[in-house]
């Protein structure tokens, strides 16, 4: 663990395995109560620091760190792939992903700032001035998911450092080598020692002692619904963030590119074995194109190759556990039970499971109405397009969905009536650049995140006015 700058061990070594195979990658060690009292009183006396620093001192540690983080990308994406058993061409992609995160976050430090207030536009303030500023909330603990270890850590560390504040980091117990490098990464950046630690272990203890801390301001969490819940609800008056998933789906209409339509739904359901928030779970193609997408989707299915995520032509390799897999299938099983038809794949090897493509899904399915987080994706159809949108809305979450169409008339009608945090046309909703505003409504959460948006979270305005 990294603690106030220090490397830091306890009694309790945890080994990382390598989800493909279960090879030993690495061991961290699970952090006991004492040493997450010990992050959050470093992170309380950085935090200090960090609130007197200027924005340019800021964000010039900011981008130091996006410097350095591509001068080493590769040793982050060996790391990132042999944690997670994301495809190593995916890891390094990540990694560029991540930097550029840190970029974003580096600018935005230098655009921090308030408003003047036009007190005089009331009769009471005739004689008065009054200006806002963005001041730092201070130490925000920040929980991250296993599936996009560096950069959605990345995606709540920055804007935090570039607002001012101190982070004590949980990322998940099964990915977190990353993290440990990254804040290695940061104390070379010149980052005051404290401002960034990292804990490891299990979530359950180490997230409800840093969501009842007195000296925690924020909880910024990315994971289950389940757990998202749980720490809103323990968390008080302190400030919550959270990103909860989704079940993403896409429209195909009549008009569509059906060539590109169709190889964009297959990267969008398979990238990292279906384990994406926004990853394309549920799609509704026009009644009329039906055959022609259906075959185009298994064709572009057919050709990923399966393999060890080292080798850089692996499309597709392991779920993070053997359990996930086998609760993928489990769901796969279940949708074939009532009456949905298995196109392709569906079998599991240990921690894999094949691409696979269902048609005809029921809509109390498994797949149809809960987050597989796994490669497969439902194709049912429609005949109008008022009714495509009432199944894509008939979900419980809210993240990101999308429709294919030439038609802008048709495309921004859904867009408005689609209840979504974000809305892609002739795009995948698994479509994500890192400068722009991220969240859901519904299950998916709360919050945005994008380090604009983010840094807004992680801020407080405060009113300065003045009698002249």
């Amino acid at each position: 663990m990294r603690i106030g700058g220090e490397a830091v061990k306890s009694s309790q070594p945890q080994d990382v395995h390598l989800p493909f195979d279960g090879t030993t990658v690495g061991t961290i060690y699970q952090a006991e109560s004492a040493q997450v009292e010990a992050a959050i009183a470093a992170a309380k006396a950085a935090a200090r620091l960090m609130r007197e620093m200027t924005l340019d001192e800021r964000s010039t540690i900011l981008r130091k760190s996006y410097q350095l983080l591509m001068d080493r990308q590769e040793a982050f994406a060996i790391a990132i792939s042999s944690e997670s058993g994301k495809p190593i061409k995916e890891a390094r992609i990540e990694v560029e992903r991540a930097a550029l995160t840190l970029l974003f976050s580096a600018e935005e430090a230098h655009r921090l700032h308030g408003e003047v207030i036009p007190m005089d536009a009331s009769p009471s303030g005739k004689g008065h001035m009054a200006m806002t500023v963005r001041e730092p909330l201070g130490v925000i603990a920040a929980i991250t998911p296993f599936n996009f270890p560096l950069n959605l850590s990345v995606h709540k560390i920055g804007p935090a450092l570039a607002g001012g504040n101190a982070v004590v980091h949980k990322p998940a117990s099964t990915t977190p080598i990353s993290a440990v490098m990254l804040a290695e990464l940061f104390l070379e950046c010149g980052l005051p020692k404290g401002a960034l630690n990292v804990i490891t272990g299990p979530g359950g203890s180490i997230g409800e002692q840093l969501v009842f801390h007195k000296d925690v301001a924020m909880i910024t969490f990315t994971g289950s619904p389940e757990v998202g819940l749980r720490l809103r609800n323990l968390a008080g008056m302190k400030r919550v963030t959270l990103e909860l998933g989704n079940n993403s789906a896409v429209i195909i209409e009549p008009d569509a590119d059906l060539a590109e339509a169709a190889g964009r739904c297959v990267a969008g359901s398979f990238a990292h074995s279906g384990q994406v928030c926004i990853s394309v779970q549920r799609i509704f193609v026009a009644e009329q194109v039906r055959g022609e997408f259906i075959d185009r989707v298994i064709e572009g299915t057919r050709k990923l190759k399966l393999g060890h995520p080292h080798d850089g032509a692996t499309d597709i390799s392991s779920l993070i556990t053997e359990r996930e897999a086998a609760r993928v299938e489990s769901w796969i099983q279940e949708a074939v039970g009532r009456g949905a038809r298995l196109l392709t794949g569906g079998r599991r090897n240990r921690s894999t499971v094949e691409p696979t493509v269902l048609a005809d899904v029921p809509a109390g399915a498994q797949i149809a109405c809960k987050e597989a987080f796994g490669p497969v994706v439902g194709i049912n159809s429609y005949e109008s397009l008022d009714d495509a949108i009432a199944m894509v809305n008939a979900s419980d979450y809210g993240l990101q969905a999308g429709i294919y169409t030439r038609d802008i008339q048709r495309a921004f009608r859904a867009a408005r009536q689609v209840h979504v945090g974000g809305f892609m046309i002739n795009q995948i909703p698994q479509y994500r650049v890192d400068q722009m505003p991220y969240g859901g409504v519904k299950m998916s959460g709360t919050g945005r995140e994008g380090p604009k948006y983010a840094i807004e979270e992680m801020t407080e305005p405060k009113l300065i006015c003045w009698k002249l």
